[in-house]
């Protein structure tokens, strides 16, 4: 295998760790959704990287190119109307208050 494929499937691999833990973490949907829309988009691209490199030039490559194409078209727009639809029913995004409590001088939140 070559090494440049490898170095490629795995970042793909850390990419889809870091998105799958972003879901699991982060408080509401908004940052959510950030979190996996911004980081399946960057495995997809760097798995399909690494399967170019080790299919060679030729059909398959091509096949990988158009289904890479799709995907950075749909997948933006899927998390746009995820977050449009999340606004429309009103769910607000998390806030934090970091305001010192006066008396006993903890932090509220």
């Amino acid at each position: 295998m070559n090494v440049a494929a490898l170095v490629f499937l795995v970042l793909g691999a850390v990419f889809n760790i870091m998105g799958n833990l972003g879901v699991l973490i982060f408080p509401d949907v908004y940052t959510r959704l950030q979190a996996s829309s911004t980081c399946s988009t960057t495995s997809v691209l760097s798995f399909f990287i690494g399967c170019m490199l080790i299919a060679g030039w030729g059909p398959m490559t091509g096949r990988l190119l158009v289904i890479t194409i799709f995907f950075f078209i749909t997948n933006p727009i899927a998390a746009h109307i995820i977050a449009r639809f999340a606004r429309q029913t009103g769910i607000v995004p998390w806030r934090q208050s970091f305001r010192k409590d006066p008396e006993s001088g903890e932090q509220d939140g």
